[in-house]
């Protein structure tokens, strides 16, 4: 479905309403506070492993390529959060034809990060356990 005309804020469609300031410093709090975040903490991720890359021998660049995949799907997660946060502010024309407000937690992004997570740092545990080998 087209996100343009399904979703409605004050009756306007998402495309085509005008937000009031209050709107958008709502907005803004939240993308800084979201999707800065996720930004911030991917490209820390790629900067840790490019210096892992740069600084030390070639036996941790495992690692460092392990912290450059965690970077990117934290970036990838941080897309997912946007596309939710981009709708909480509207309601969605349901298949009724009323207007419904949709808010949605974050528990999906939740799950997401802490699964990549665990699954990065249990992977960083066994490269670093291999290391002595």
């Amino acid at each position: 479905h087209n996100a343009a005309e399904n979703y409605h804020l004050r009756m306007h469609r998402a495309r085509s309403v005008i937000l009031t300031d209050e709107e958008l410093v709502e907005i803004r709090a939240a993308q800084r506070t979201f999707e800065g975040a996720y930004i911030r903490t991917a490209l820390g991720q790629f900067s840790f492993a490019l210096v892992i890359l740069k600084i030390f021998t070639s036996e941790f660049y495992s690692i460092g390529a392990l912290f450059a995949l965690y970077g990117t799907g934290i970036l990838i997660t941080s897309l997912l959060r946007r596309q939710q946060g981009n709708r909480q502010f509207f309601s969605e024309t349901g298949e009724d034809g009323l207007n419904q407000k949709k808010f949605r937690t974050s528990g999906n992004v939740v799950v997401v990060l802490t699964a990549l997570s665990v699954a990065a740092y249990a992977t960083l545990l066994i490269l670093t356990l291999q290391l002595g080998d």
